[in-house]
């Protein structure tokens, strides 16, 4: 394959690299560096909407605020132009245009270099001789702190810096606040009650006699652990008996169960895809599906944000590249609270013969008539999607992740998914405790209809005051978009200070000049407390 094959601004490609027949490169280096330095600026600048001649080849991406999946789009892009095969994290290796243009111009040479290299090394190693293996002795280089001390890591000091900017602002550390007692529409802390929007126990399962009696007779009968891989020895009937009833709470074959909601995305995405495959993922997409994107090795692009059409353009384009190729959204989107446009995905999925996959963390016992997701929440079939994701610690009461669907799956995945295979499996009162509360659920459907009631008067409220509550709607996330990170820091403790616990988000969680207030509304908060808290805000507002 030649490096490119396509045209270099403007002008015809000369094969640059080596083609079939042996024949050698016919455009120089200068030239190659020339024509793909141009075209990541031009690239970037339309990318920034700026000016080209605004562009600096030796400033760092991160320094242009370049969000991951603009970056990784740019990757992508990028593999197109030059017709090869990329790695998604390209733009994190190699941090501005001019490292990256001398990595990509050299890249033609560097493999028979490694495996020359990577020859004398083995050869040396076999015989012995370490000094062919690093020739130099200790006193003859040095190795900068940063390299191996944690405390001296630029990453580290740089949090420093911002652990200072926060607490200038006179009120401490707002980060690992401890929270003394059950976490539902009011909260404890440092003795003081407060109301609490700073929860995901939508629908007051946490604290729930119920579901606490289950986790308590649970740990009795079976202890705190289930002390060991399930595949091995670790299996309890609570977990087969749990992974059923979700499976028929969201209407599908099967489920499994895993201990770490995040690492539920990272082992299942990164374990079915890989090398030769596509993942396309909503630009917003939460970090768990980002790692294991990365983890996959497959070509990432991400699609503007429920935009359909967008996503159409992306698999018409690459559909027929790729052998397997996975779409990515997520029933509510955790930091704006808006809902994903599923039954048009569905439409793409069938027509370019896709797999699916919904995150259901925030949606799943939140939206819907009865609490049962998205797919009640449209009304569409739960056998339409290939892959049925959601967390256990929000609705559920518990902690950990469960992949739902068919039957062929779930099996696949209980006997080969790193995450599952080599880990402990989910502690018995976690698993009894969700167990109760999805039974619970299922017998009191009013919970999820109250909290909708909930959120919708909190969000109508703040519409009536003139708050920017950016794209959420019909779900229990609501942001109060502030634009200044400070600020939004100073409101959420501003808020503190008149009883009203709230955290905030500020970059990198979200863009830079998103920083915001993100409440979680409950089934448990009174229209009391939603009517004085958005009076409180909009008056604390009013005052930055």
């Amino acid at each position: 394959m030649t490096l490119f094959n396509e045209t270099l601004n403007g002008k015809e490609s000369k094969n640059i690299a080596a083609n079939g027949n042996g024949q050698s490169n016919t455009l120089s280096t200068a030239a190659k560096t020339e024509a793909i330095q141009g075209w990541l600026i031009d690239k970037l600048a339309e990318i920034l909407e700026v000016e080209p001649n605004q562009i600096d080849v030796g400033q760092d991406f991160e320094e242009y605020g370049l969000e991951s999946a603009e970056a990784i789009n740019l990757s992508g892009d990028l593999e197109d132009y030059l017709s090869c095969r990329l790695p998604p994290t390209l733009l994190w290796e190699y941090q501005n245009i001019e490292a990256l243009v001398q990595y990509l111009v050299n890249s033609n040479l560097s493999q028979n270099q490694i495996s020359s290299h990577n020859m004398e090394l083995n050869s040396a190693a076999i015989m012995g001789d370490l000094s062919q293996i690093n020739p130099q002795n200790d006193s003859q280089f040095e190795i900068p702190l940063e390299n191996y001390k944690f405390s001296e890591f630029p990453e580290y000091k740089k949090l420093l810096v911002q652990q200072e900017q926060v607490k200038s602002l006179g009120n401490g550390n707002p980060f690992f606040v401890p929270q003394e007692t059950v976490v539902n529409d009011r909260t404890t802390i440092n003795g003081r009650e407060l109301i609490n929007f700073a929860t995901y126990n939508y629908i007051g399962m946490c604290g729930d006699p119920q579901v606490t009696q289950a986790a308590k007779d649970a740990t009795d009968l079976y202890g705190t652990s289930a002390c060991a891989s399930r595949l091995i020895s670790g299996e309890k009937p609570l977990h087969r008996e749990l992974e059923l009833e979700l499976a028929d709470f969201i209407g599908v074959e099967d489920s499994i169960v895993l201990v770490g909601g995040h690492a539920t995305n990272v082992t299942t995405i990164g374990h079915l895809f890989g090398k030769g495959d596509l993942v396309i993922y909503d630009a917003l997409s939460h970090n768990s599906i980002l790692q294991g994107c990365f983890l996959s090795g497959a070509s990432l692009v991400a699609f503007p944000h429920n935009d359909t059409v967008a996503l159409e353009k992306i698999l018409s384009d690459r559909r027929h590249r790729y052998q397997r190729v996975l779409i990515v959204i997520e029933g509510v989107y955790s930091t704006d609270g808006d809902i994903a446009e599923l039954p048009p995905v569905i439409a793409l999925k069938k027509k370019y013969k896709t797999f699916l996959m919904v995150d259901e963390a925030h949606s799943i016992g939140a939206i819907g008539q009865t609490g049962r997701g998205i797919s009640e929440y449209y009304d569409i079939d739960p056998h339409d999607i290939d892959l049925w994701m959601g967390t256990l610690s929000k609705s559920f009461a518990s902690c950990g992740g469960y992949i739902a669907g068919s039957a062929a799956l779930v099996e696949y995945l209980k006997y080969t998914a790193p995450g599952f295979v080599f880990s402990v499996g989910m502690s018995p009162p976690n698993a009894a405790a969700t167990l109760a509360a999805v039974r619970v659920l299922k017998s009191e459907p009013q919970r999820a209809i109250t909290l909708q009631a909930r959120a919708k008067l909190f969000l109508d409220l703040a519409k009536e005051e003139g708050l920017n509550t950016g794209m959420s709607q019909n779900s229990p996330v609501i942001p109060i978009i502030v634009g200044d990170s400070l600020k939004s820091i100073q409101l959420s403790q501003n808020l503190f200070k008149r009883g009203i616990n709230v955290p905030f988000m500020i970059y990198p969680s979200v863009p830079q000049n998103g920083a915001r207030l993100r409440f979680f509304i409950t089934c448990n908060h009174t229209e009391e407390q939603i009517r004085l808290s958005v009076k409180i805000l909009t008056e604390e507002l009013q005052k930055l």
